[in-house]
């Protein structure tokens, strides 16, 4: 069945250039609007425009999206239904998703990926301090510019609200949310979850961003759901054997990625700055063991 295109139409002012890119649960345009100028725009399905469940978490995204207001979170302009149509304007960001641009890429290095983790979690602490709890943290949610090296979070899909009531949610007790891979193993019973499950999800990012690797290798998704809930994550150091990382930077990560969220750092700015310690020191091992090759090269010093 071929899926709906469109391009050329105008949706509550926003005039759709171009389709570029398309979900589970809508299609995004590149979109031109009179007052705000290039924008995107998330049009929900149309398979699921007679779905209540997801039209309802279609526009609670938007509704939270909208309450973020941070230079690291991609801004929400507007949403609603027009012409029978359930829209979610965004501002335009230049880049391309940061999972495209690692993998083109290959491992960053510490003190990037740090510059990268950091950003990430201030928007983070900003949508904590707005109540909300992402859940679906990964490196396919947030947008990268390497001109700038600017990482912005964005889709706000299943977020939640941490003051919402259990008979609000509108996912199904005992079905967990979110991405497998950077899912914190307490989300997998379906219970709401809380801040420490973003930290979890950060660590795994900072873990993909140095290696290229996941902290757990499974082949199937029941396997890797086994994994999670009975084995320890793989050691950082272990990811990659070619690569070598300090003590601090390691522990942060493994720390991050504890099974118990008690033992996690306390927030998403703890992690991010234990991380970035560790990364500094990486920096610093680099520079001293070019220095000594440079000695050795010239003799030293006399």
């Amino acid at each position: 069945m071929q899926s709906e295109d469109l391009t050329g139409a105008s949706v509550a002012g926003y005039q759709l250039l171009e389709r570029v890119g398309e979900g589970g649960t809508a299609t995004v345009y590149r979109a031109q609007h009179p007052g705000r100028g290039l924008c995107a725009v998330k049009v929900l399905r149309a398979k699921l425009r007679s779905d209540r469940t997801a039209v309802q978490r279609f526009l609670r995204e938007a509704a939270y999206g909208a309450r973020v207001r941070h230079t690291s979170v991609v801004e929400t302009y507007d949403y609603g239904e027009a012409d029978g149509l359930h829209y979610l304007a965004l501002e335009w960001a230049d880049g391309e998703i940061l999972a495209k641009f690692v993998r083109r890429s290959g491992a960053l290095a510490p003190s990037l990926a740090a510059t990268i983790v950091q950003q990430i979690a201030d928007a983070l602490a900003a949508a904590h301090a707005s109540g909300i709890i992402h859940r679906d943290l990964k490196p396919e949610n947030v947008i990268y510019d390497p001109r700038t090296q600017r990482a912005r979070l964005l889709d706000f899909g299943i977020a939640r609200d941490a003051d919402a009531k259990p008979e609000e949610r509108l996912t199904r007790t005992g079905f967990f949310v979110g991405t497998l891979q950077y899912v914190a193993p307490e989300a997998l019973s379906g219970e709401l979850v809380g801040e420490p499950a973003d930290i979890y999800s950060l660590a795994t990012i900072a873990y993909f961003l140095v290696t290229t690797q996941l902290p757990y290798q499974a082949k199937s998704p029941r396997e890797l759901f086994h994994q999670l809930l009975t084995q320890p994550p793989m050691a950082l150091g272990q990811a990659r054997r070619d690569l070598a990382f300090p003590k601090a930077l390691e522990d942060s990560v493994m720390r991050g990625l504890s099974r118990e969220p008690s033992k996690r750092q306390k927030t998403v700015l703890e992690f991010a700055a234990e991380f970035g310690v560790g990364a500094t020191q990486q920096a610093a091992g680099a520079r001293g063991g070019l220095l000594g090759s440079l000695k050795g090269m010239f003799g030293g010093s006399r």
